[in-house]
């Protein structure tokens, strides 16, 4: 896998660059500002980024926006940010496409390094890694009329962890049910977000992001 790195805090922009490395990835650029980083988009089509939120001049959004603009030049690029904060209106923006490959995570919980490799392989394959306070965050801008309420609590819960990346078993040990269980609850949620039944595995990501962007 092919991935670009954008971090201002050299330490930490070195440490990735190491780690993902030794996870047998290569990293095509690791750069610090998001001028850089569309310059390695459009120059090297990576098939991965790993960008944090604030980046210079002003720190406050450049990664973000600098990200949904990398995803203009090169439709689906899968993205995960690793970022200590939640940017609501930009991380929604990476979702509104539809595409999946997203990810969000905030640093002070990616605790081991194989977790984070997991979920930046899951991104890159087209699926979600989005941290519980990002989701708690997104959901806050939930309309009365949204679609989505025909939803049980259950299986809202299960959407949830789906949208955390986790697999039907991990679901399962989670909210202590049975994996019959959490397939019956996921087919549901397909039914009544209207995925056709012919869209395989792709209908994990499309729940996902209809119920993040709704």
């Amino acid at each position: 896998m092919r991935v670009v790195i954008v971090e201002d805090d050299v330490l930490l922009r070195e440490g990735l660059t190491l780690l993902l490395g030794n996870a047998g990835m290569t990293i095509v650029a690791a750069v610090d500002n998001a001028t850089e980083f569309l310059a390695a988009i459009r120059d090297d089509r990576p098939d991965a980024v790993v960008t944090d939120v604030r980046l210079p001049p002003t720190f406050t959004d450049e990664g973000l926006r600098a990200a949904s603009e990398a995803r203009r030049i090169h439709p689906g690029l899968p993205v995960l940010v690793l970022s200590a904060y939640v940017e609501n209106s930009y991380a929604a923006e990476l979702l509104a496409d539809g595409a999946g490959g997203v990810g969000y995570l905030l640093k002070e919980r990616v605790g081991k390094v194989e977790r984070f490799v997991e979920a930046l392989t899951r991104v890159a394959e087209g699926g979600t890694a989005m941290d519980p306070e990002v989701i708690s965050q997104l959901l806050v801008r939930r309309k009365p009329d949204d679609p989505l309420a025909t939803l049980t609590a259950r299986e809202r819960e299960v959407l949830s962890l789906m949208a955390e990346g986790h697999n039907n078993a991990t679901i399962a040990g989670t909210l202590v049910v049975s994996e019959g269980a959490v397939l019956k609850h996921i087919r549901n949620i397909f039914t009544k977000l209207n995925l056709p039944n012919d869209d395989g595995g792709h209908r994990r990501v499309q729940a996902v992001l209809a119920y993040l962007n709704a």
